[in-house]
């Protein structure tokens, strides 16, 4: 059996690779993360919704290349559009909590 010296926990890890919580590194990958989370949740929706993307640019006056951005983190989305997207374009609620 081979004996495990060193194990590095997730956030050790993220330290490592970005740097510390609050540096600018960090902050800039923490931000991506979200949006890369965001965009896999709204694809998943649209998705068990049946509709492409262009069906849901076309729900809430947008393009389909802003889904396209919003889907693969590529762009900012204000609090207003987000909930645009969702409870008009997908009937669905948001819940928002801070921790």
């Amino acid at each position: 059996m081979t004996k495990v010296n060193s194990i590095t926990t997730f956030e050790e890890h993220l330290s490592k690779q970005y740097g510390e919580k609050g540096t600018s590194t960090r902050d800039k990958f923490e931000t991506k993360a979200k949006a890369f989370t965001i965009g896999a949740l709204l694809k998943d929706e649209r998705l068990q919704a049946k509709l492409t993307q262009e069906q849901l640019a076309n729900k809430i006056g947008a393009k389909k290349s802003y889904i396209s951005r919003v889907e693969n983190g590529k762009t900012d989305i204000q609090l207003s559009t987000l909930y645009k997207i969702f409870e008009v374009g997908l009937s669905k609620q948001i819940t928002i909590s801070i921790a």
